[in-house]
């Protein structure tokens, strides 16, 4: 199916396109879109922040279950440091930054930080 630009798109998304150039022939392109990268949300221990306000925000910010929240909550007690997920750069940011806020409201000198996957 040509249209009157002699180009046609396969479906909305525009993966893929044929066009006939000037003697004829017609190609086919296919556009492949490529994912962003992804960072690592890393918490860090120290000696203040409470294992039951990490576990309150791993739940509440990263939406992890009491059980897992728990488990990278000792993972960070035990070897200092710790994913807590995985997102692209935005997502990892606004984490880090409502985590961080929550902390500061709390007293809490809790860091975290991103790092590429």
């Amino acid at each position: 199916m040509y249209n009157d630009g002699g180009t046609s798109r396969a479906n909305a998304a525009g993966s893929m396109s044929k066009t006939a150039n000037e003697s004829g022939v017609v190609t086919e392109t296919k556009q492949t879109t490529k994912k962003p990268p992804l960072y690592k949300v890393l918490f860090h221990n120290d000696d203040y922040t409470t294992m039951e306000f990490v576990i309150s925000v791993l739940m509440n910010v990263f939406h992890h279950s009491e059980a897992m929240a728990h488990t990278i909550m000792m993972h960070v007690h035990t070897k200092n440091v710790g994913v807590a997920g995985i997102f692209t750069r935005e997502i990892a940011e606004t984490k880090v930054a409502k985590t961080v806020a929550l902390a500061r409201k709390s007293d809490f000198p809790l860091e975290l930080t991103i790092e590429p996957e």
